[in-house]
Formats: structure tokens, sequence, C-alpha cells
């Protein structure tokens, strides 16, 4: 038996020696020290053995268990160490090559004249306000004067969602919701998405983003209209630009007008951008409607305001020259890194 032991022994020593992977290794424990090993299967024989011989043998077999066990650590050892460096030069880096190029991001050109449209206002005291985007047909026409057989609702072709809901085809409805709820003084914009159903090309779009601006206090005149639109002007398009107004109709305000700047392209001279007349549309405005004060709980014969509405989109376009209102939505990125 003793010679038996030294057999398995050898034999389990060089196994291990060649043993080249972890399953393999795992494998031979199994075979030698496993419950049906070899070194067990010796291990059960020794009831036949005598008194004097059973602990000779027995010490024998444990040296020969350590030996295996001490043998199989150590081969494992191994083989993790050998699967660690054939890992790392796998996975080496060249610290040598260039790096690559982090893509820093950068505001929609949207954002960044809402942003600039938003300091302008509120250094001028204005609060930032929004409103709902699914509005009733209460706020959206009948609270600003265009009642439900009015022919003004031919002027915009609506998102109806039911009989009494619609998408918002001005943000004017959030100034119904604040006259409502305070009380004169009142100096807010309103900037957000609004929806028409407008066929898309390259200046029309069933989704766009207006700013609507209201103030509402005593002895509000056309005069301050002109004075706070003609500072939002300079601001955005520069000094030396030039505002007019022209008469239009707007059911909600009375008077209307429409206002235009001297075309930023060719400083009022005419060119293909103002199609040759020299100035740019950018916004409807007017007088509030005393029937719209009226509605919403303001007394017109104590109060009067001014209200306007910017197209953002347009403003966005005819700031930074863009030809096609449609590469605003599109999210090329081509277009988009120009105004980082």
């Amino acid at each position: 038996m003793r010679e038996q032991l030294e057999q398995i022994k050898a034999q389990a020593l060089d196994a291990l020696e060649g043993c080249g992977d972890a399953k393999a290794l795992d494998a031979l424990r199994v075979r030698y020290l496993g419950k049906k090993g070899e070194l067990t299967a010796i291990l059960k024989q020794m009831g036949k053995l005598s008194p004097e011989e059973r602990p000779v043998i027995g010490q024998k077999a444990n040296e020969v268990r350590e030996a295996l066990e001490a043998a199989l650590a150590a081969r494992q050892e191994a083989l993790k160490g050998s699967a660690l460096a054939s890992r790392l030069q796998e996975e080496a880096l060249d610290v040598t090559m260039p790096g690559k190029t982090v893509t820093e991001g950068g505001l929609h050109p949207l954002s960044i004249v809402l942003d600039d449209m938003i300091d302008i206002f509120q250094s001028m005291g204005f609060d930032i306000l929004d409103g709902p985007e699914v509005e009733t047909d209460y706020y959206c026409f009948e609270a600003l004067n265009v009642p439900k057989d009015h022919p003004a609702r031919d002027m915009q072709d609506t998102f109806y969602l039911g009989e009494n809901l619609v998408l918002r085809t001005q943000t004017s409805a959030a100034q119904i919701r604040v006259m409502e709820n305070r009380k004169p003084p009142i100096r807010i914009i309103c900037p957000g998405r609004v929806y028409r159903a407008d066929e898309v090309d390259a200046t029309h779009s069933p989704v766009f983003h207006q700013v609507e601006g209201l103030v509402v206090d005593k002895n509000i005149t056309l005069c301050d209209l002109k004075g706070c639109l003609e500072q939002f002007a300079h601001e955005i398009y520069g000094p030396e630009t030039k505002i007019r107004f022209r008469p239009s109709f707007f059911p909600f305000t009375e008077p209307s007008v429409e206002v235009d700047v001297s075309c930023t392209a060719c400083g009022g001279k005419g060119c293909r951008v103002c199609k040759g007349a020299g100035w740019i549309e950018i916004l409807g405005a007017g007088m509030v409607h005393p029937n719209v004060l009226r509605l919403c709980g303001i007394d017109p014969e104590v109060y009067s305001g001014f209200a306007f509405g910017i197209g953002l989109d347009r403003l966005t376009t005819t700031r930074y020259k863009i030809s096609d209102i449609r590469l605003l939505f599109e999210n090329d990125m081509r277009f988009l890194t120009q105004f980082k």
C-alpha cells in the first residue's frame, strides 16, 4: 500500500506540472482527492491492515494528501498569474498614441436667443411665466376676445383635441391666467411652444416657439410699448437697429401693430434677405383690448396695458441669417456645432 501511495503522489505531481488551465486543474483535484478519488480509495482499504501498519500508512497517506494539496494550490496561483499576465498583454495601452478628443456640447440656437431675451426683459423688470400647452377653448380664444363665431378664428389653423380642448396657438393664453390671478401692476413674458396646422416649408412649421409679453398698469400708452420694443431690438440686433410700427389687426389688442426692424443683412438698403424692402417683420403687438381686461376682472377705465408676441424661431433665423426654419428642428450636428 505504501508503494501505491508513492505511485499516486508521483503521477499526481507530474499531471499537475503539465496542467494548463483551471478546468483541468479541478479535474485533477477530483481525480486524486475527491470523495471517489484514488487517494480516498486507498484509505478505504486501511481496515484490512494490521494494527501496527495502520498508523504508518495513515501518516504516509496524510503526507501524500498534504503534498498534493500544496501542489494544487501552487499550480492554481501560477495559473492565475499567467492569466493575469496574458490579459495585461492583450489589453495593454500604448500611452504614446494620441488621445480621443472629447467633443463639448453647446446650446441650441433657439436656447441661445431665448436666454438672451429673458435676460433683456428681466433687466426691464419682467417676470418669466409659462402655461399649459394643452389649453381650453376659453383661454386660447374666448378670453382673448375671439368668440366661437368670430372670423379671426380662420386666421389660425388649430389642432383640436376635443370639443373644448386645443393645442395652444399662442402663449397669450398664459397671459389670461396671470390677469385672472394677479392684480396690476403686471409685467410678464411667457415663452413656450405653440402649435398650428401649417404645412412645413422654409418659413413655417406646425410646432414653433413664441414669447408673449404683457404689461398692465395705470396710464400705460403706445409710447411705452414702442420704448420697450426699441430697447429690446437694440439689445438683440445692435444699437444701430431701427424699428417701425405698421397698423394691423389682432382681436385681443386695439390699436394693433406689426413691428419691423431694419434689415440686419443690408442695414435697411434692401437685399435678398429683406426682399428689397429694407425691413424685416419680427412681431405683432398692440394695446390690450378693453374686453380682454374686463373678462379678466380688470377695470379698463382704471388700467391699460400693452401686449406683444415674438416668434422666437423667426427672431433666431434673422439674427443668425438662417435661410430655412427647418434647420432648427432637424438636429443636424453639422449645423448645430456652428453655435457652440
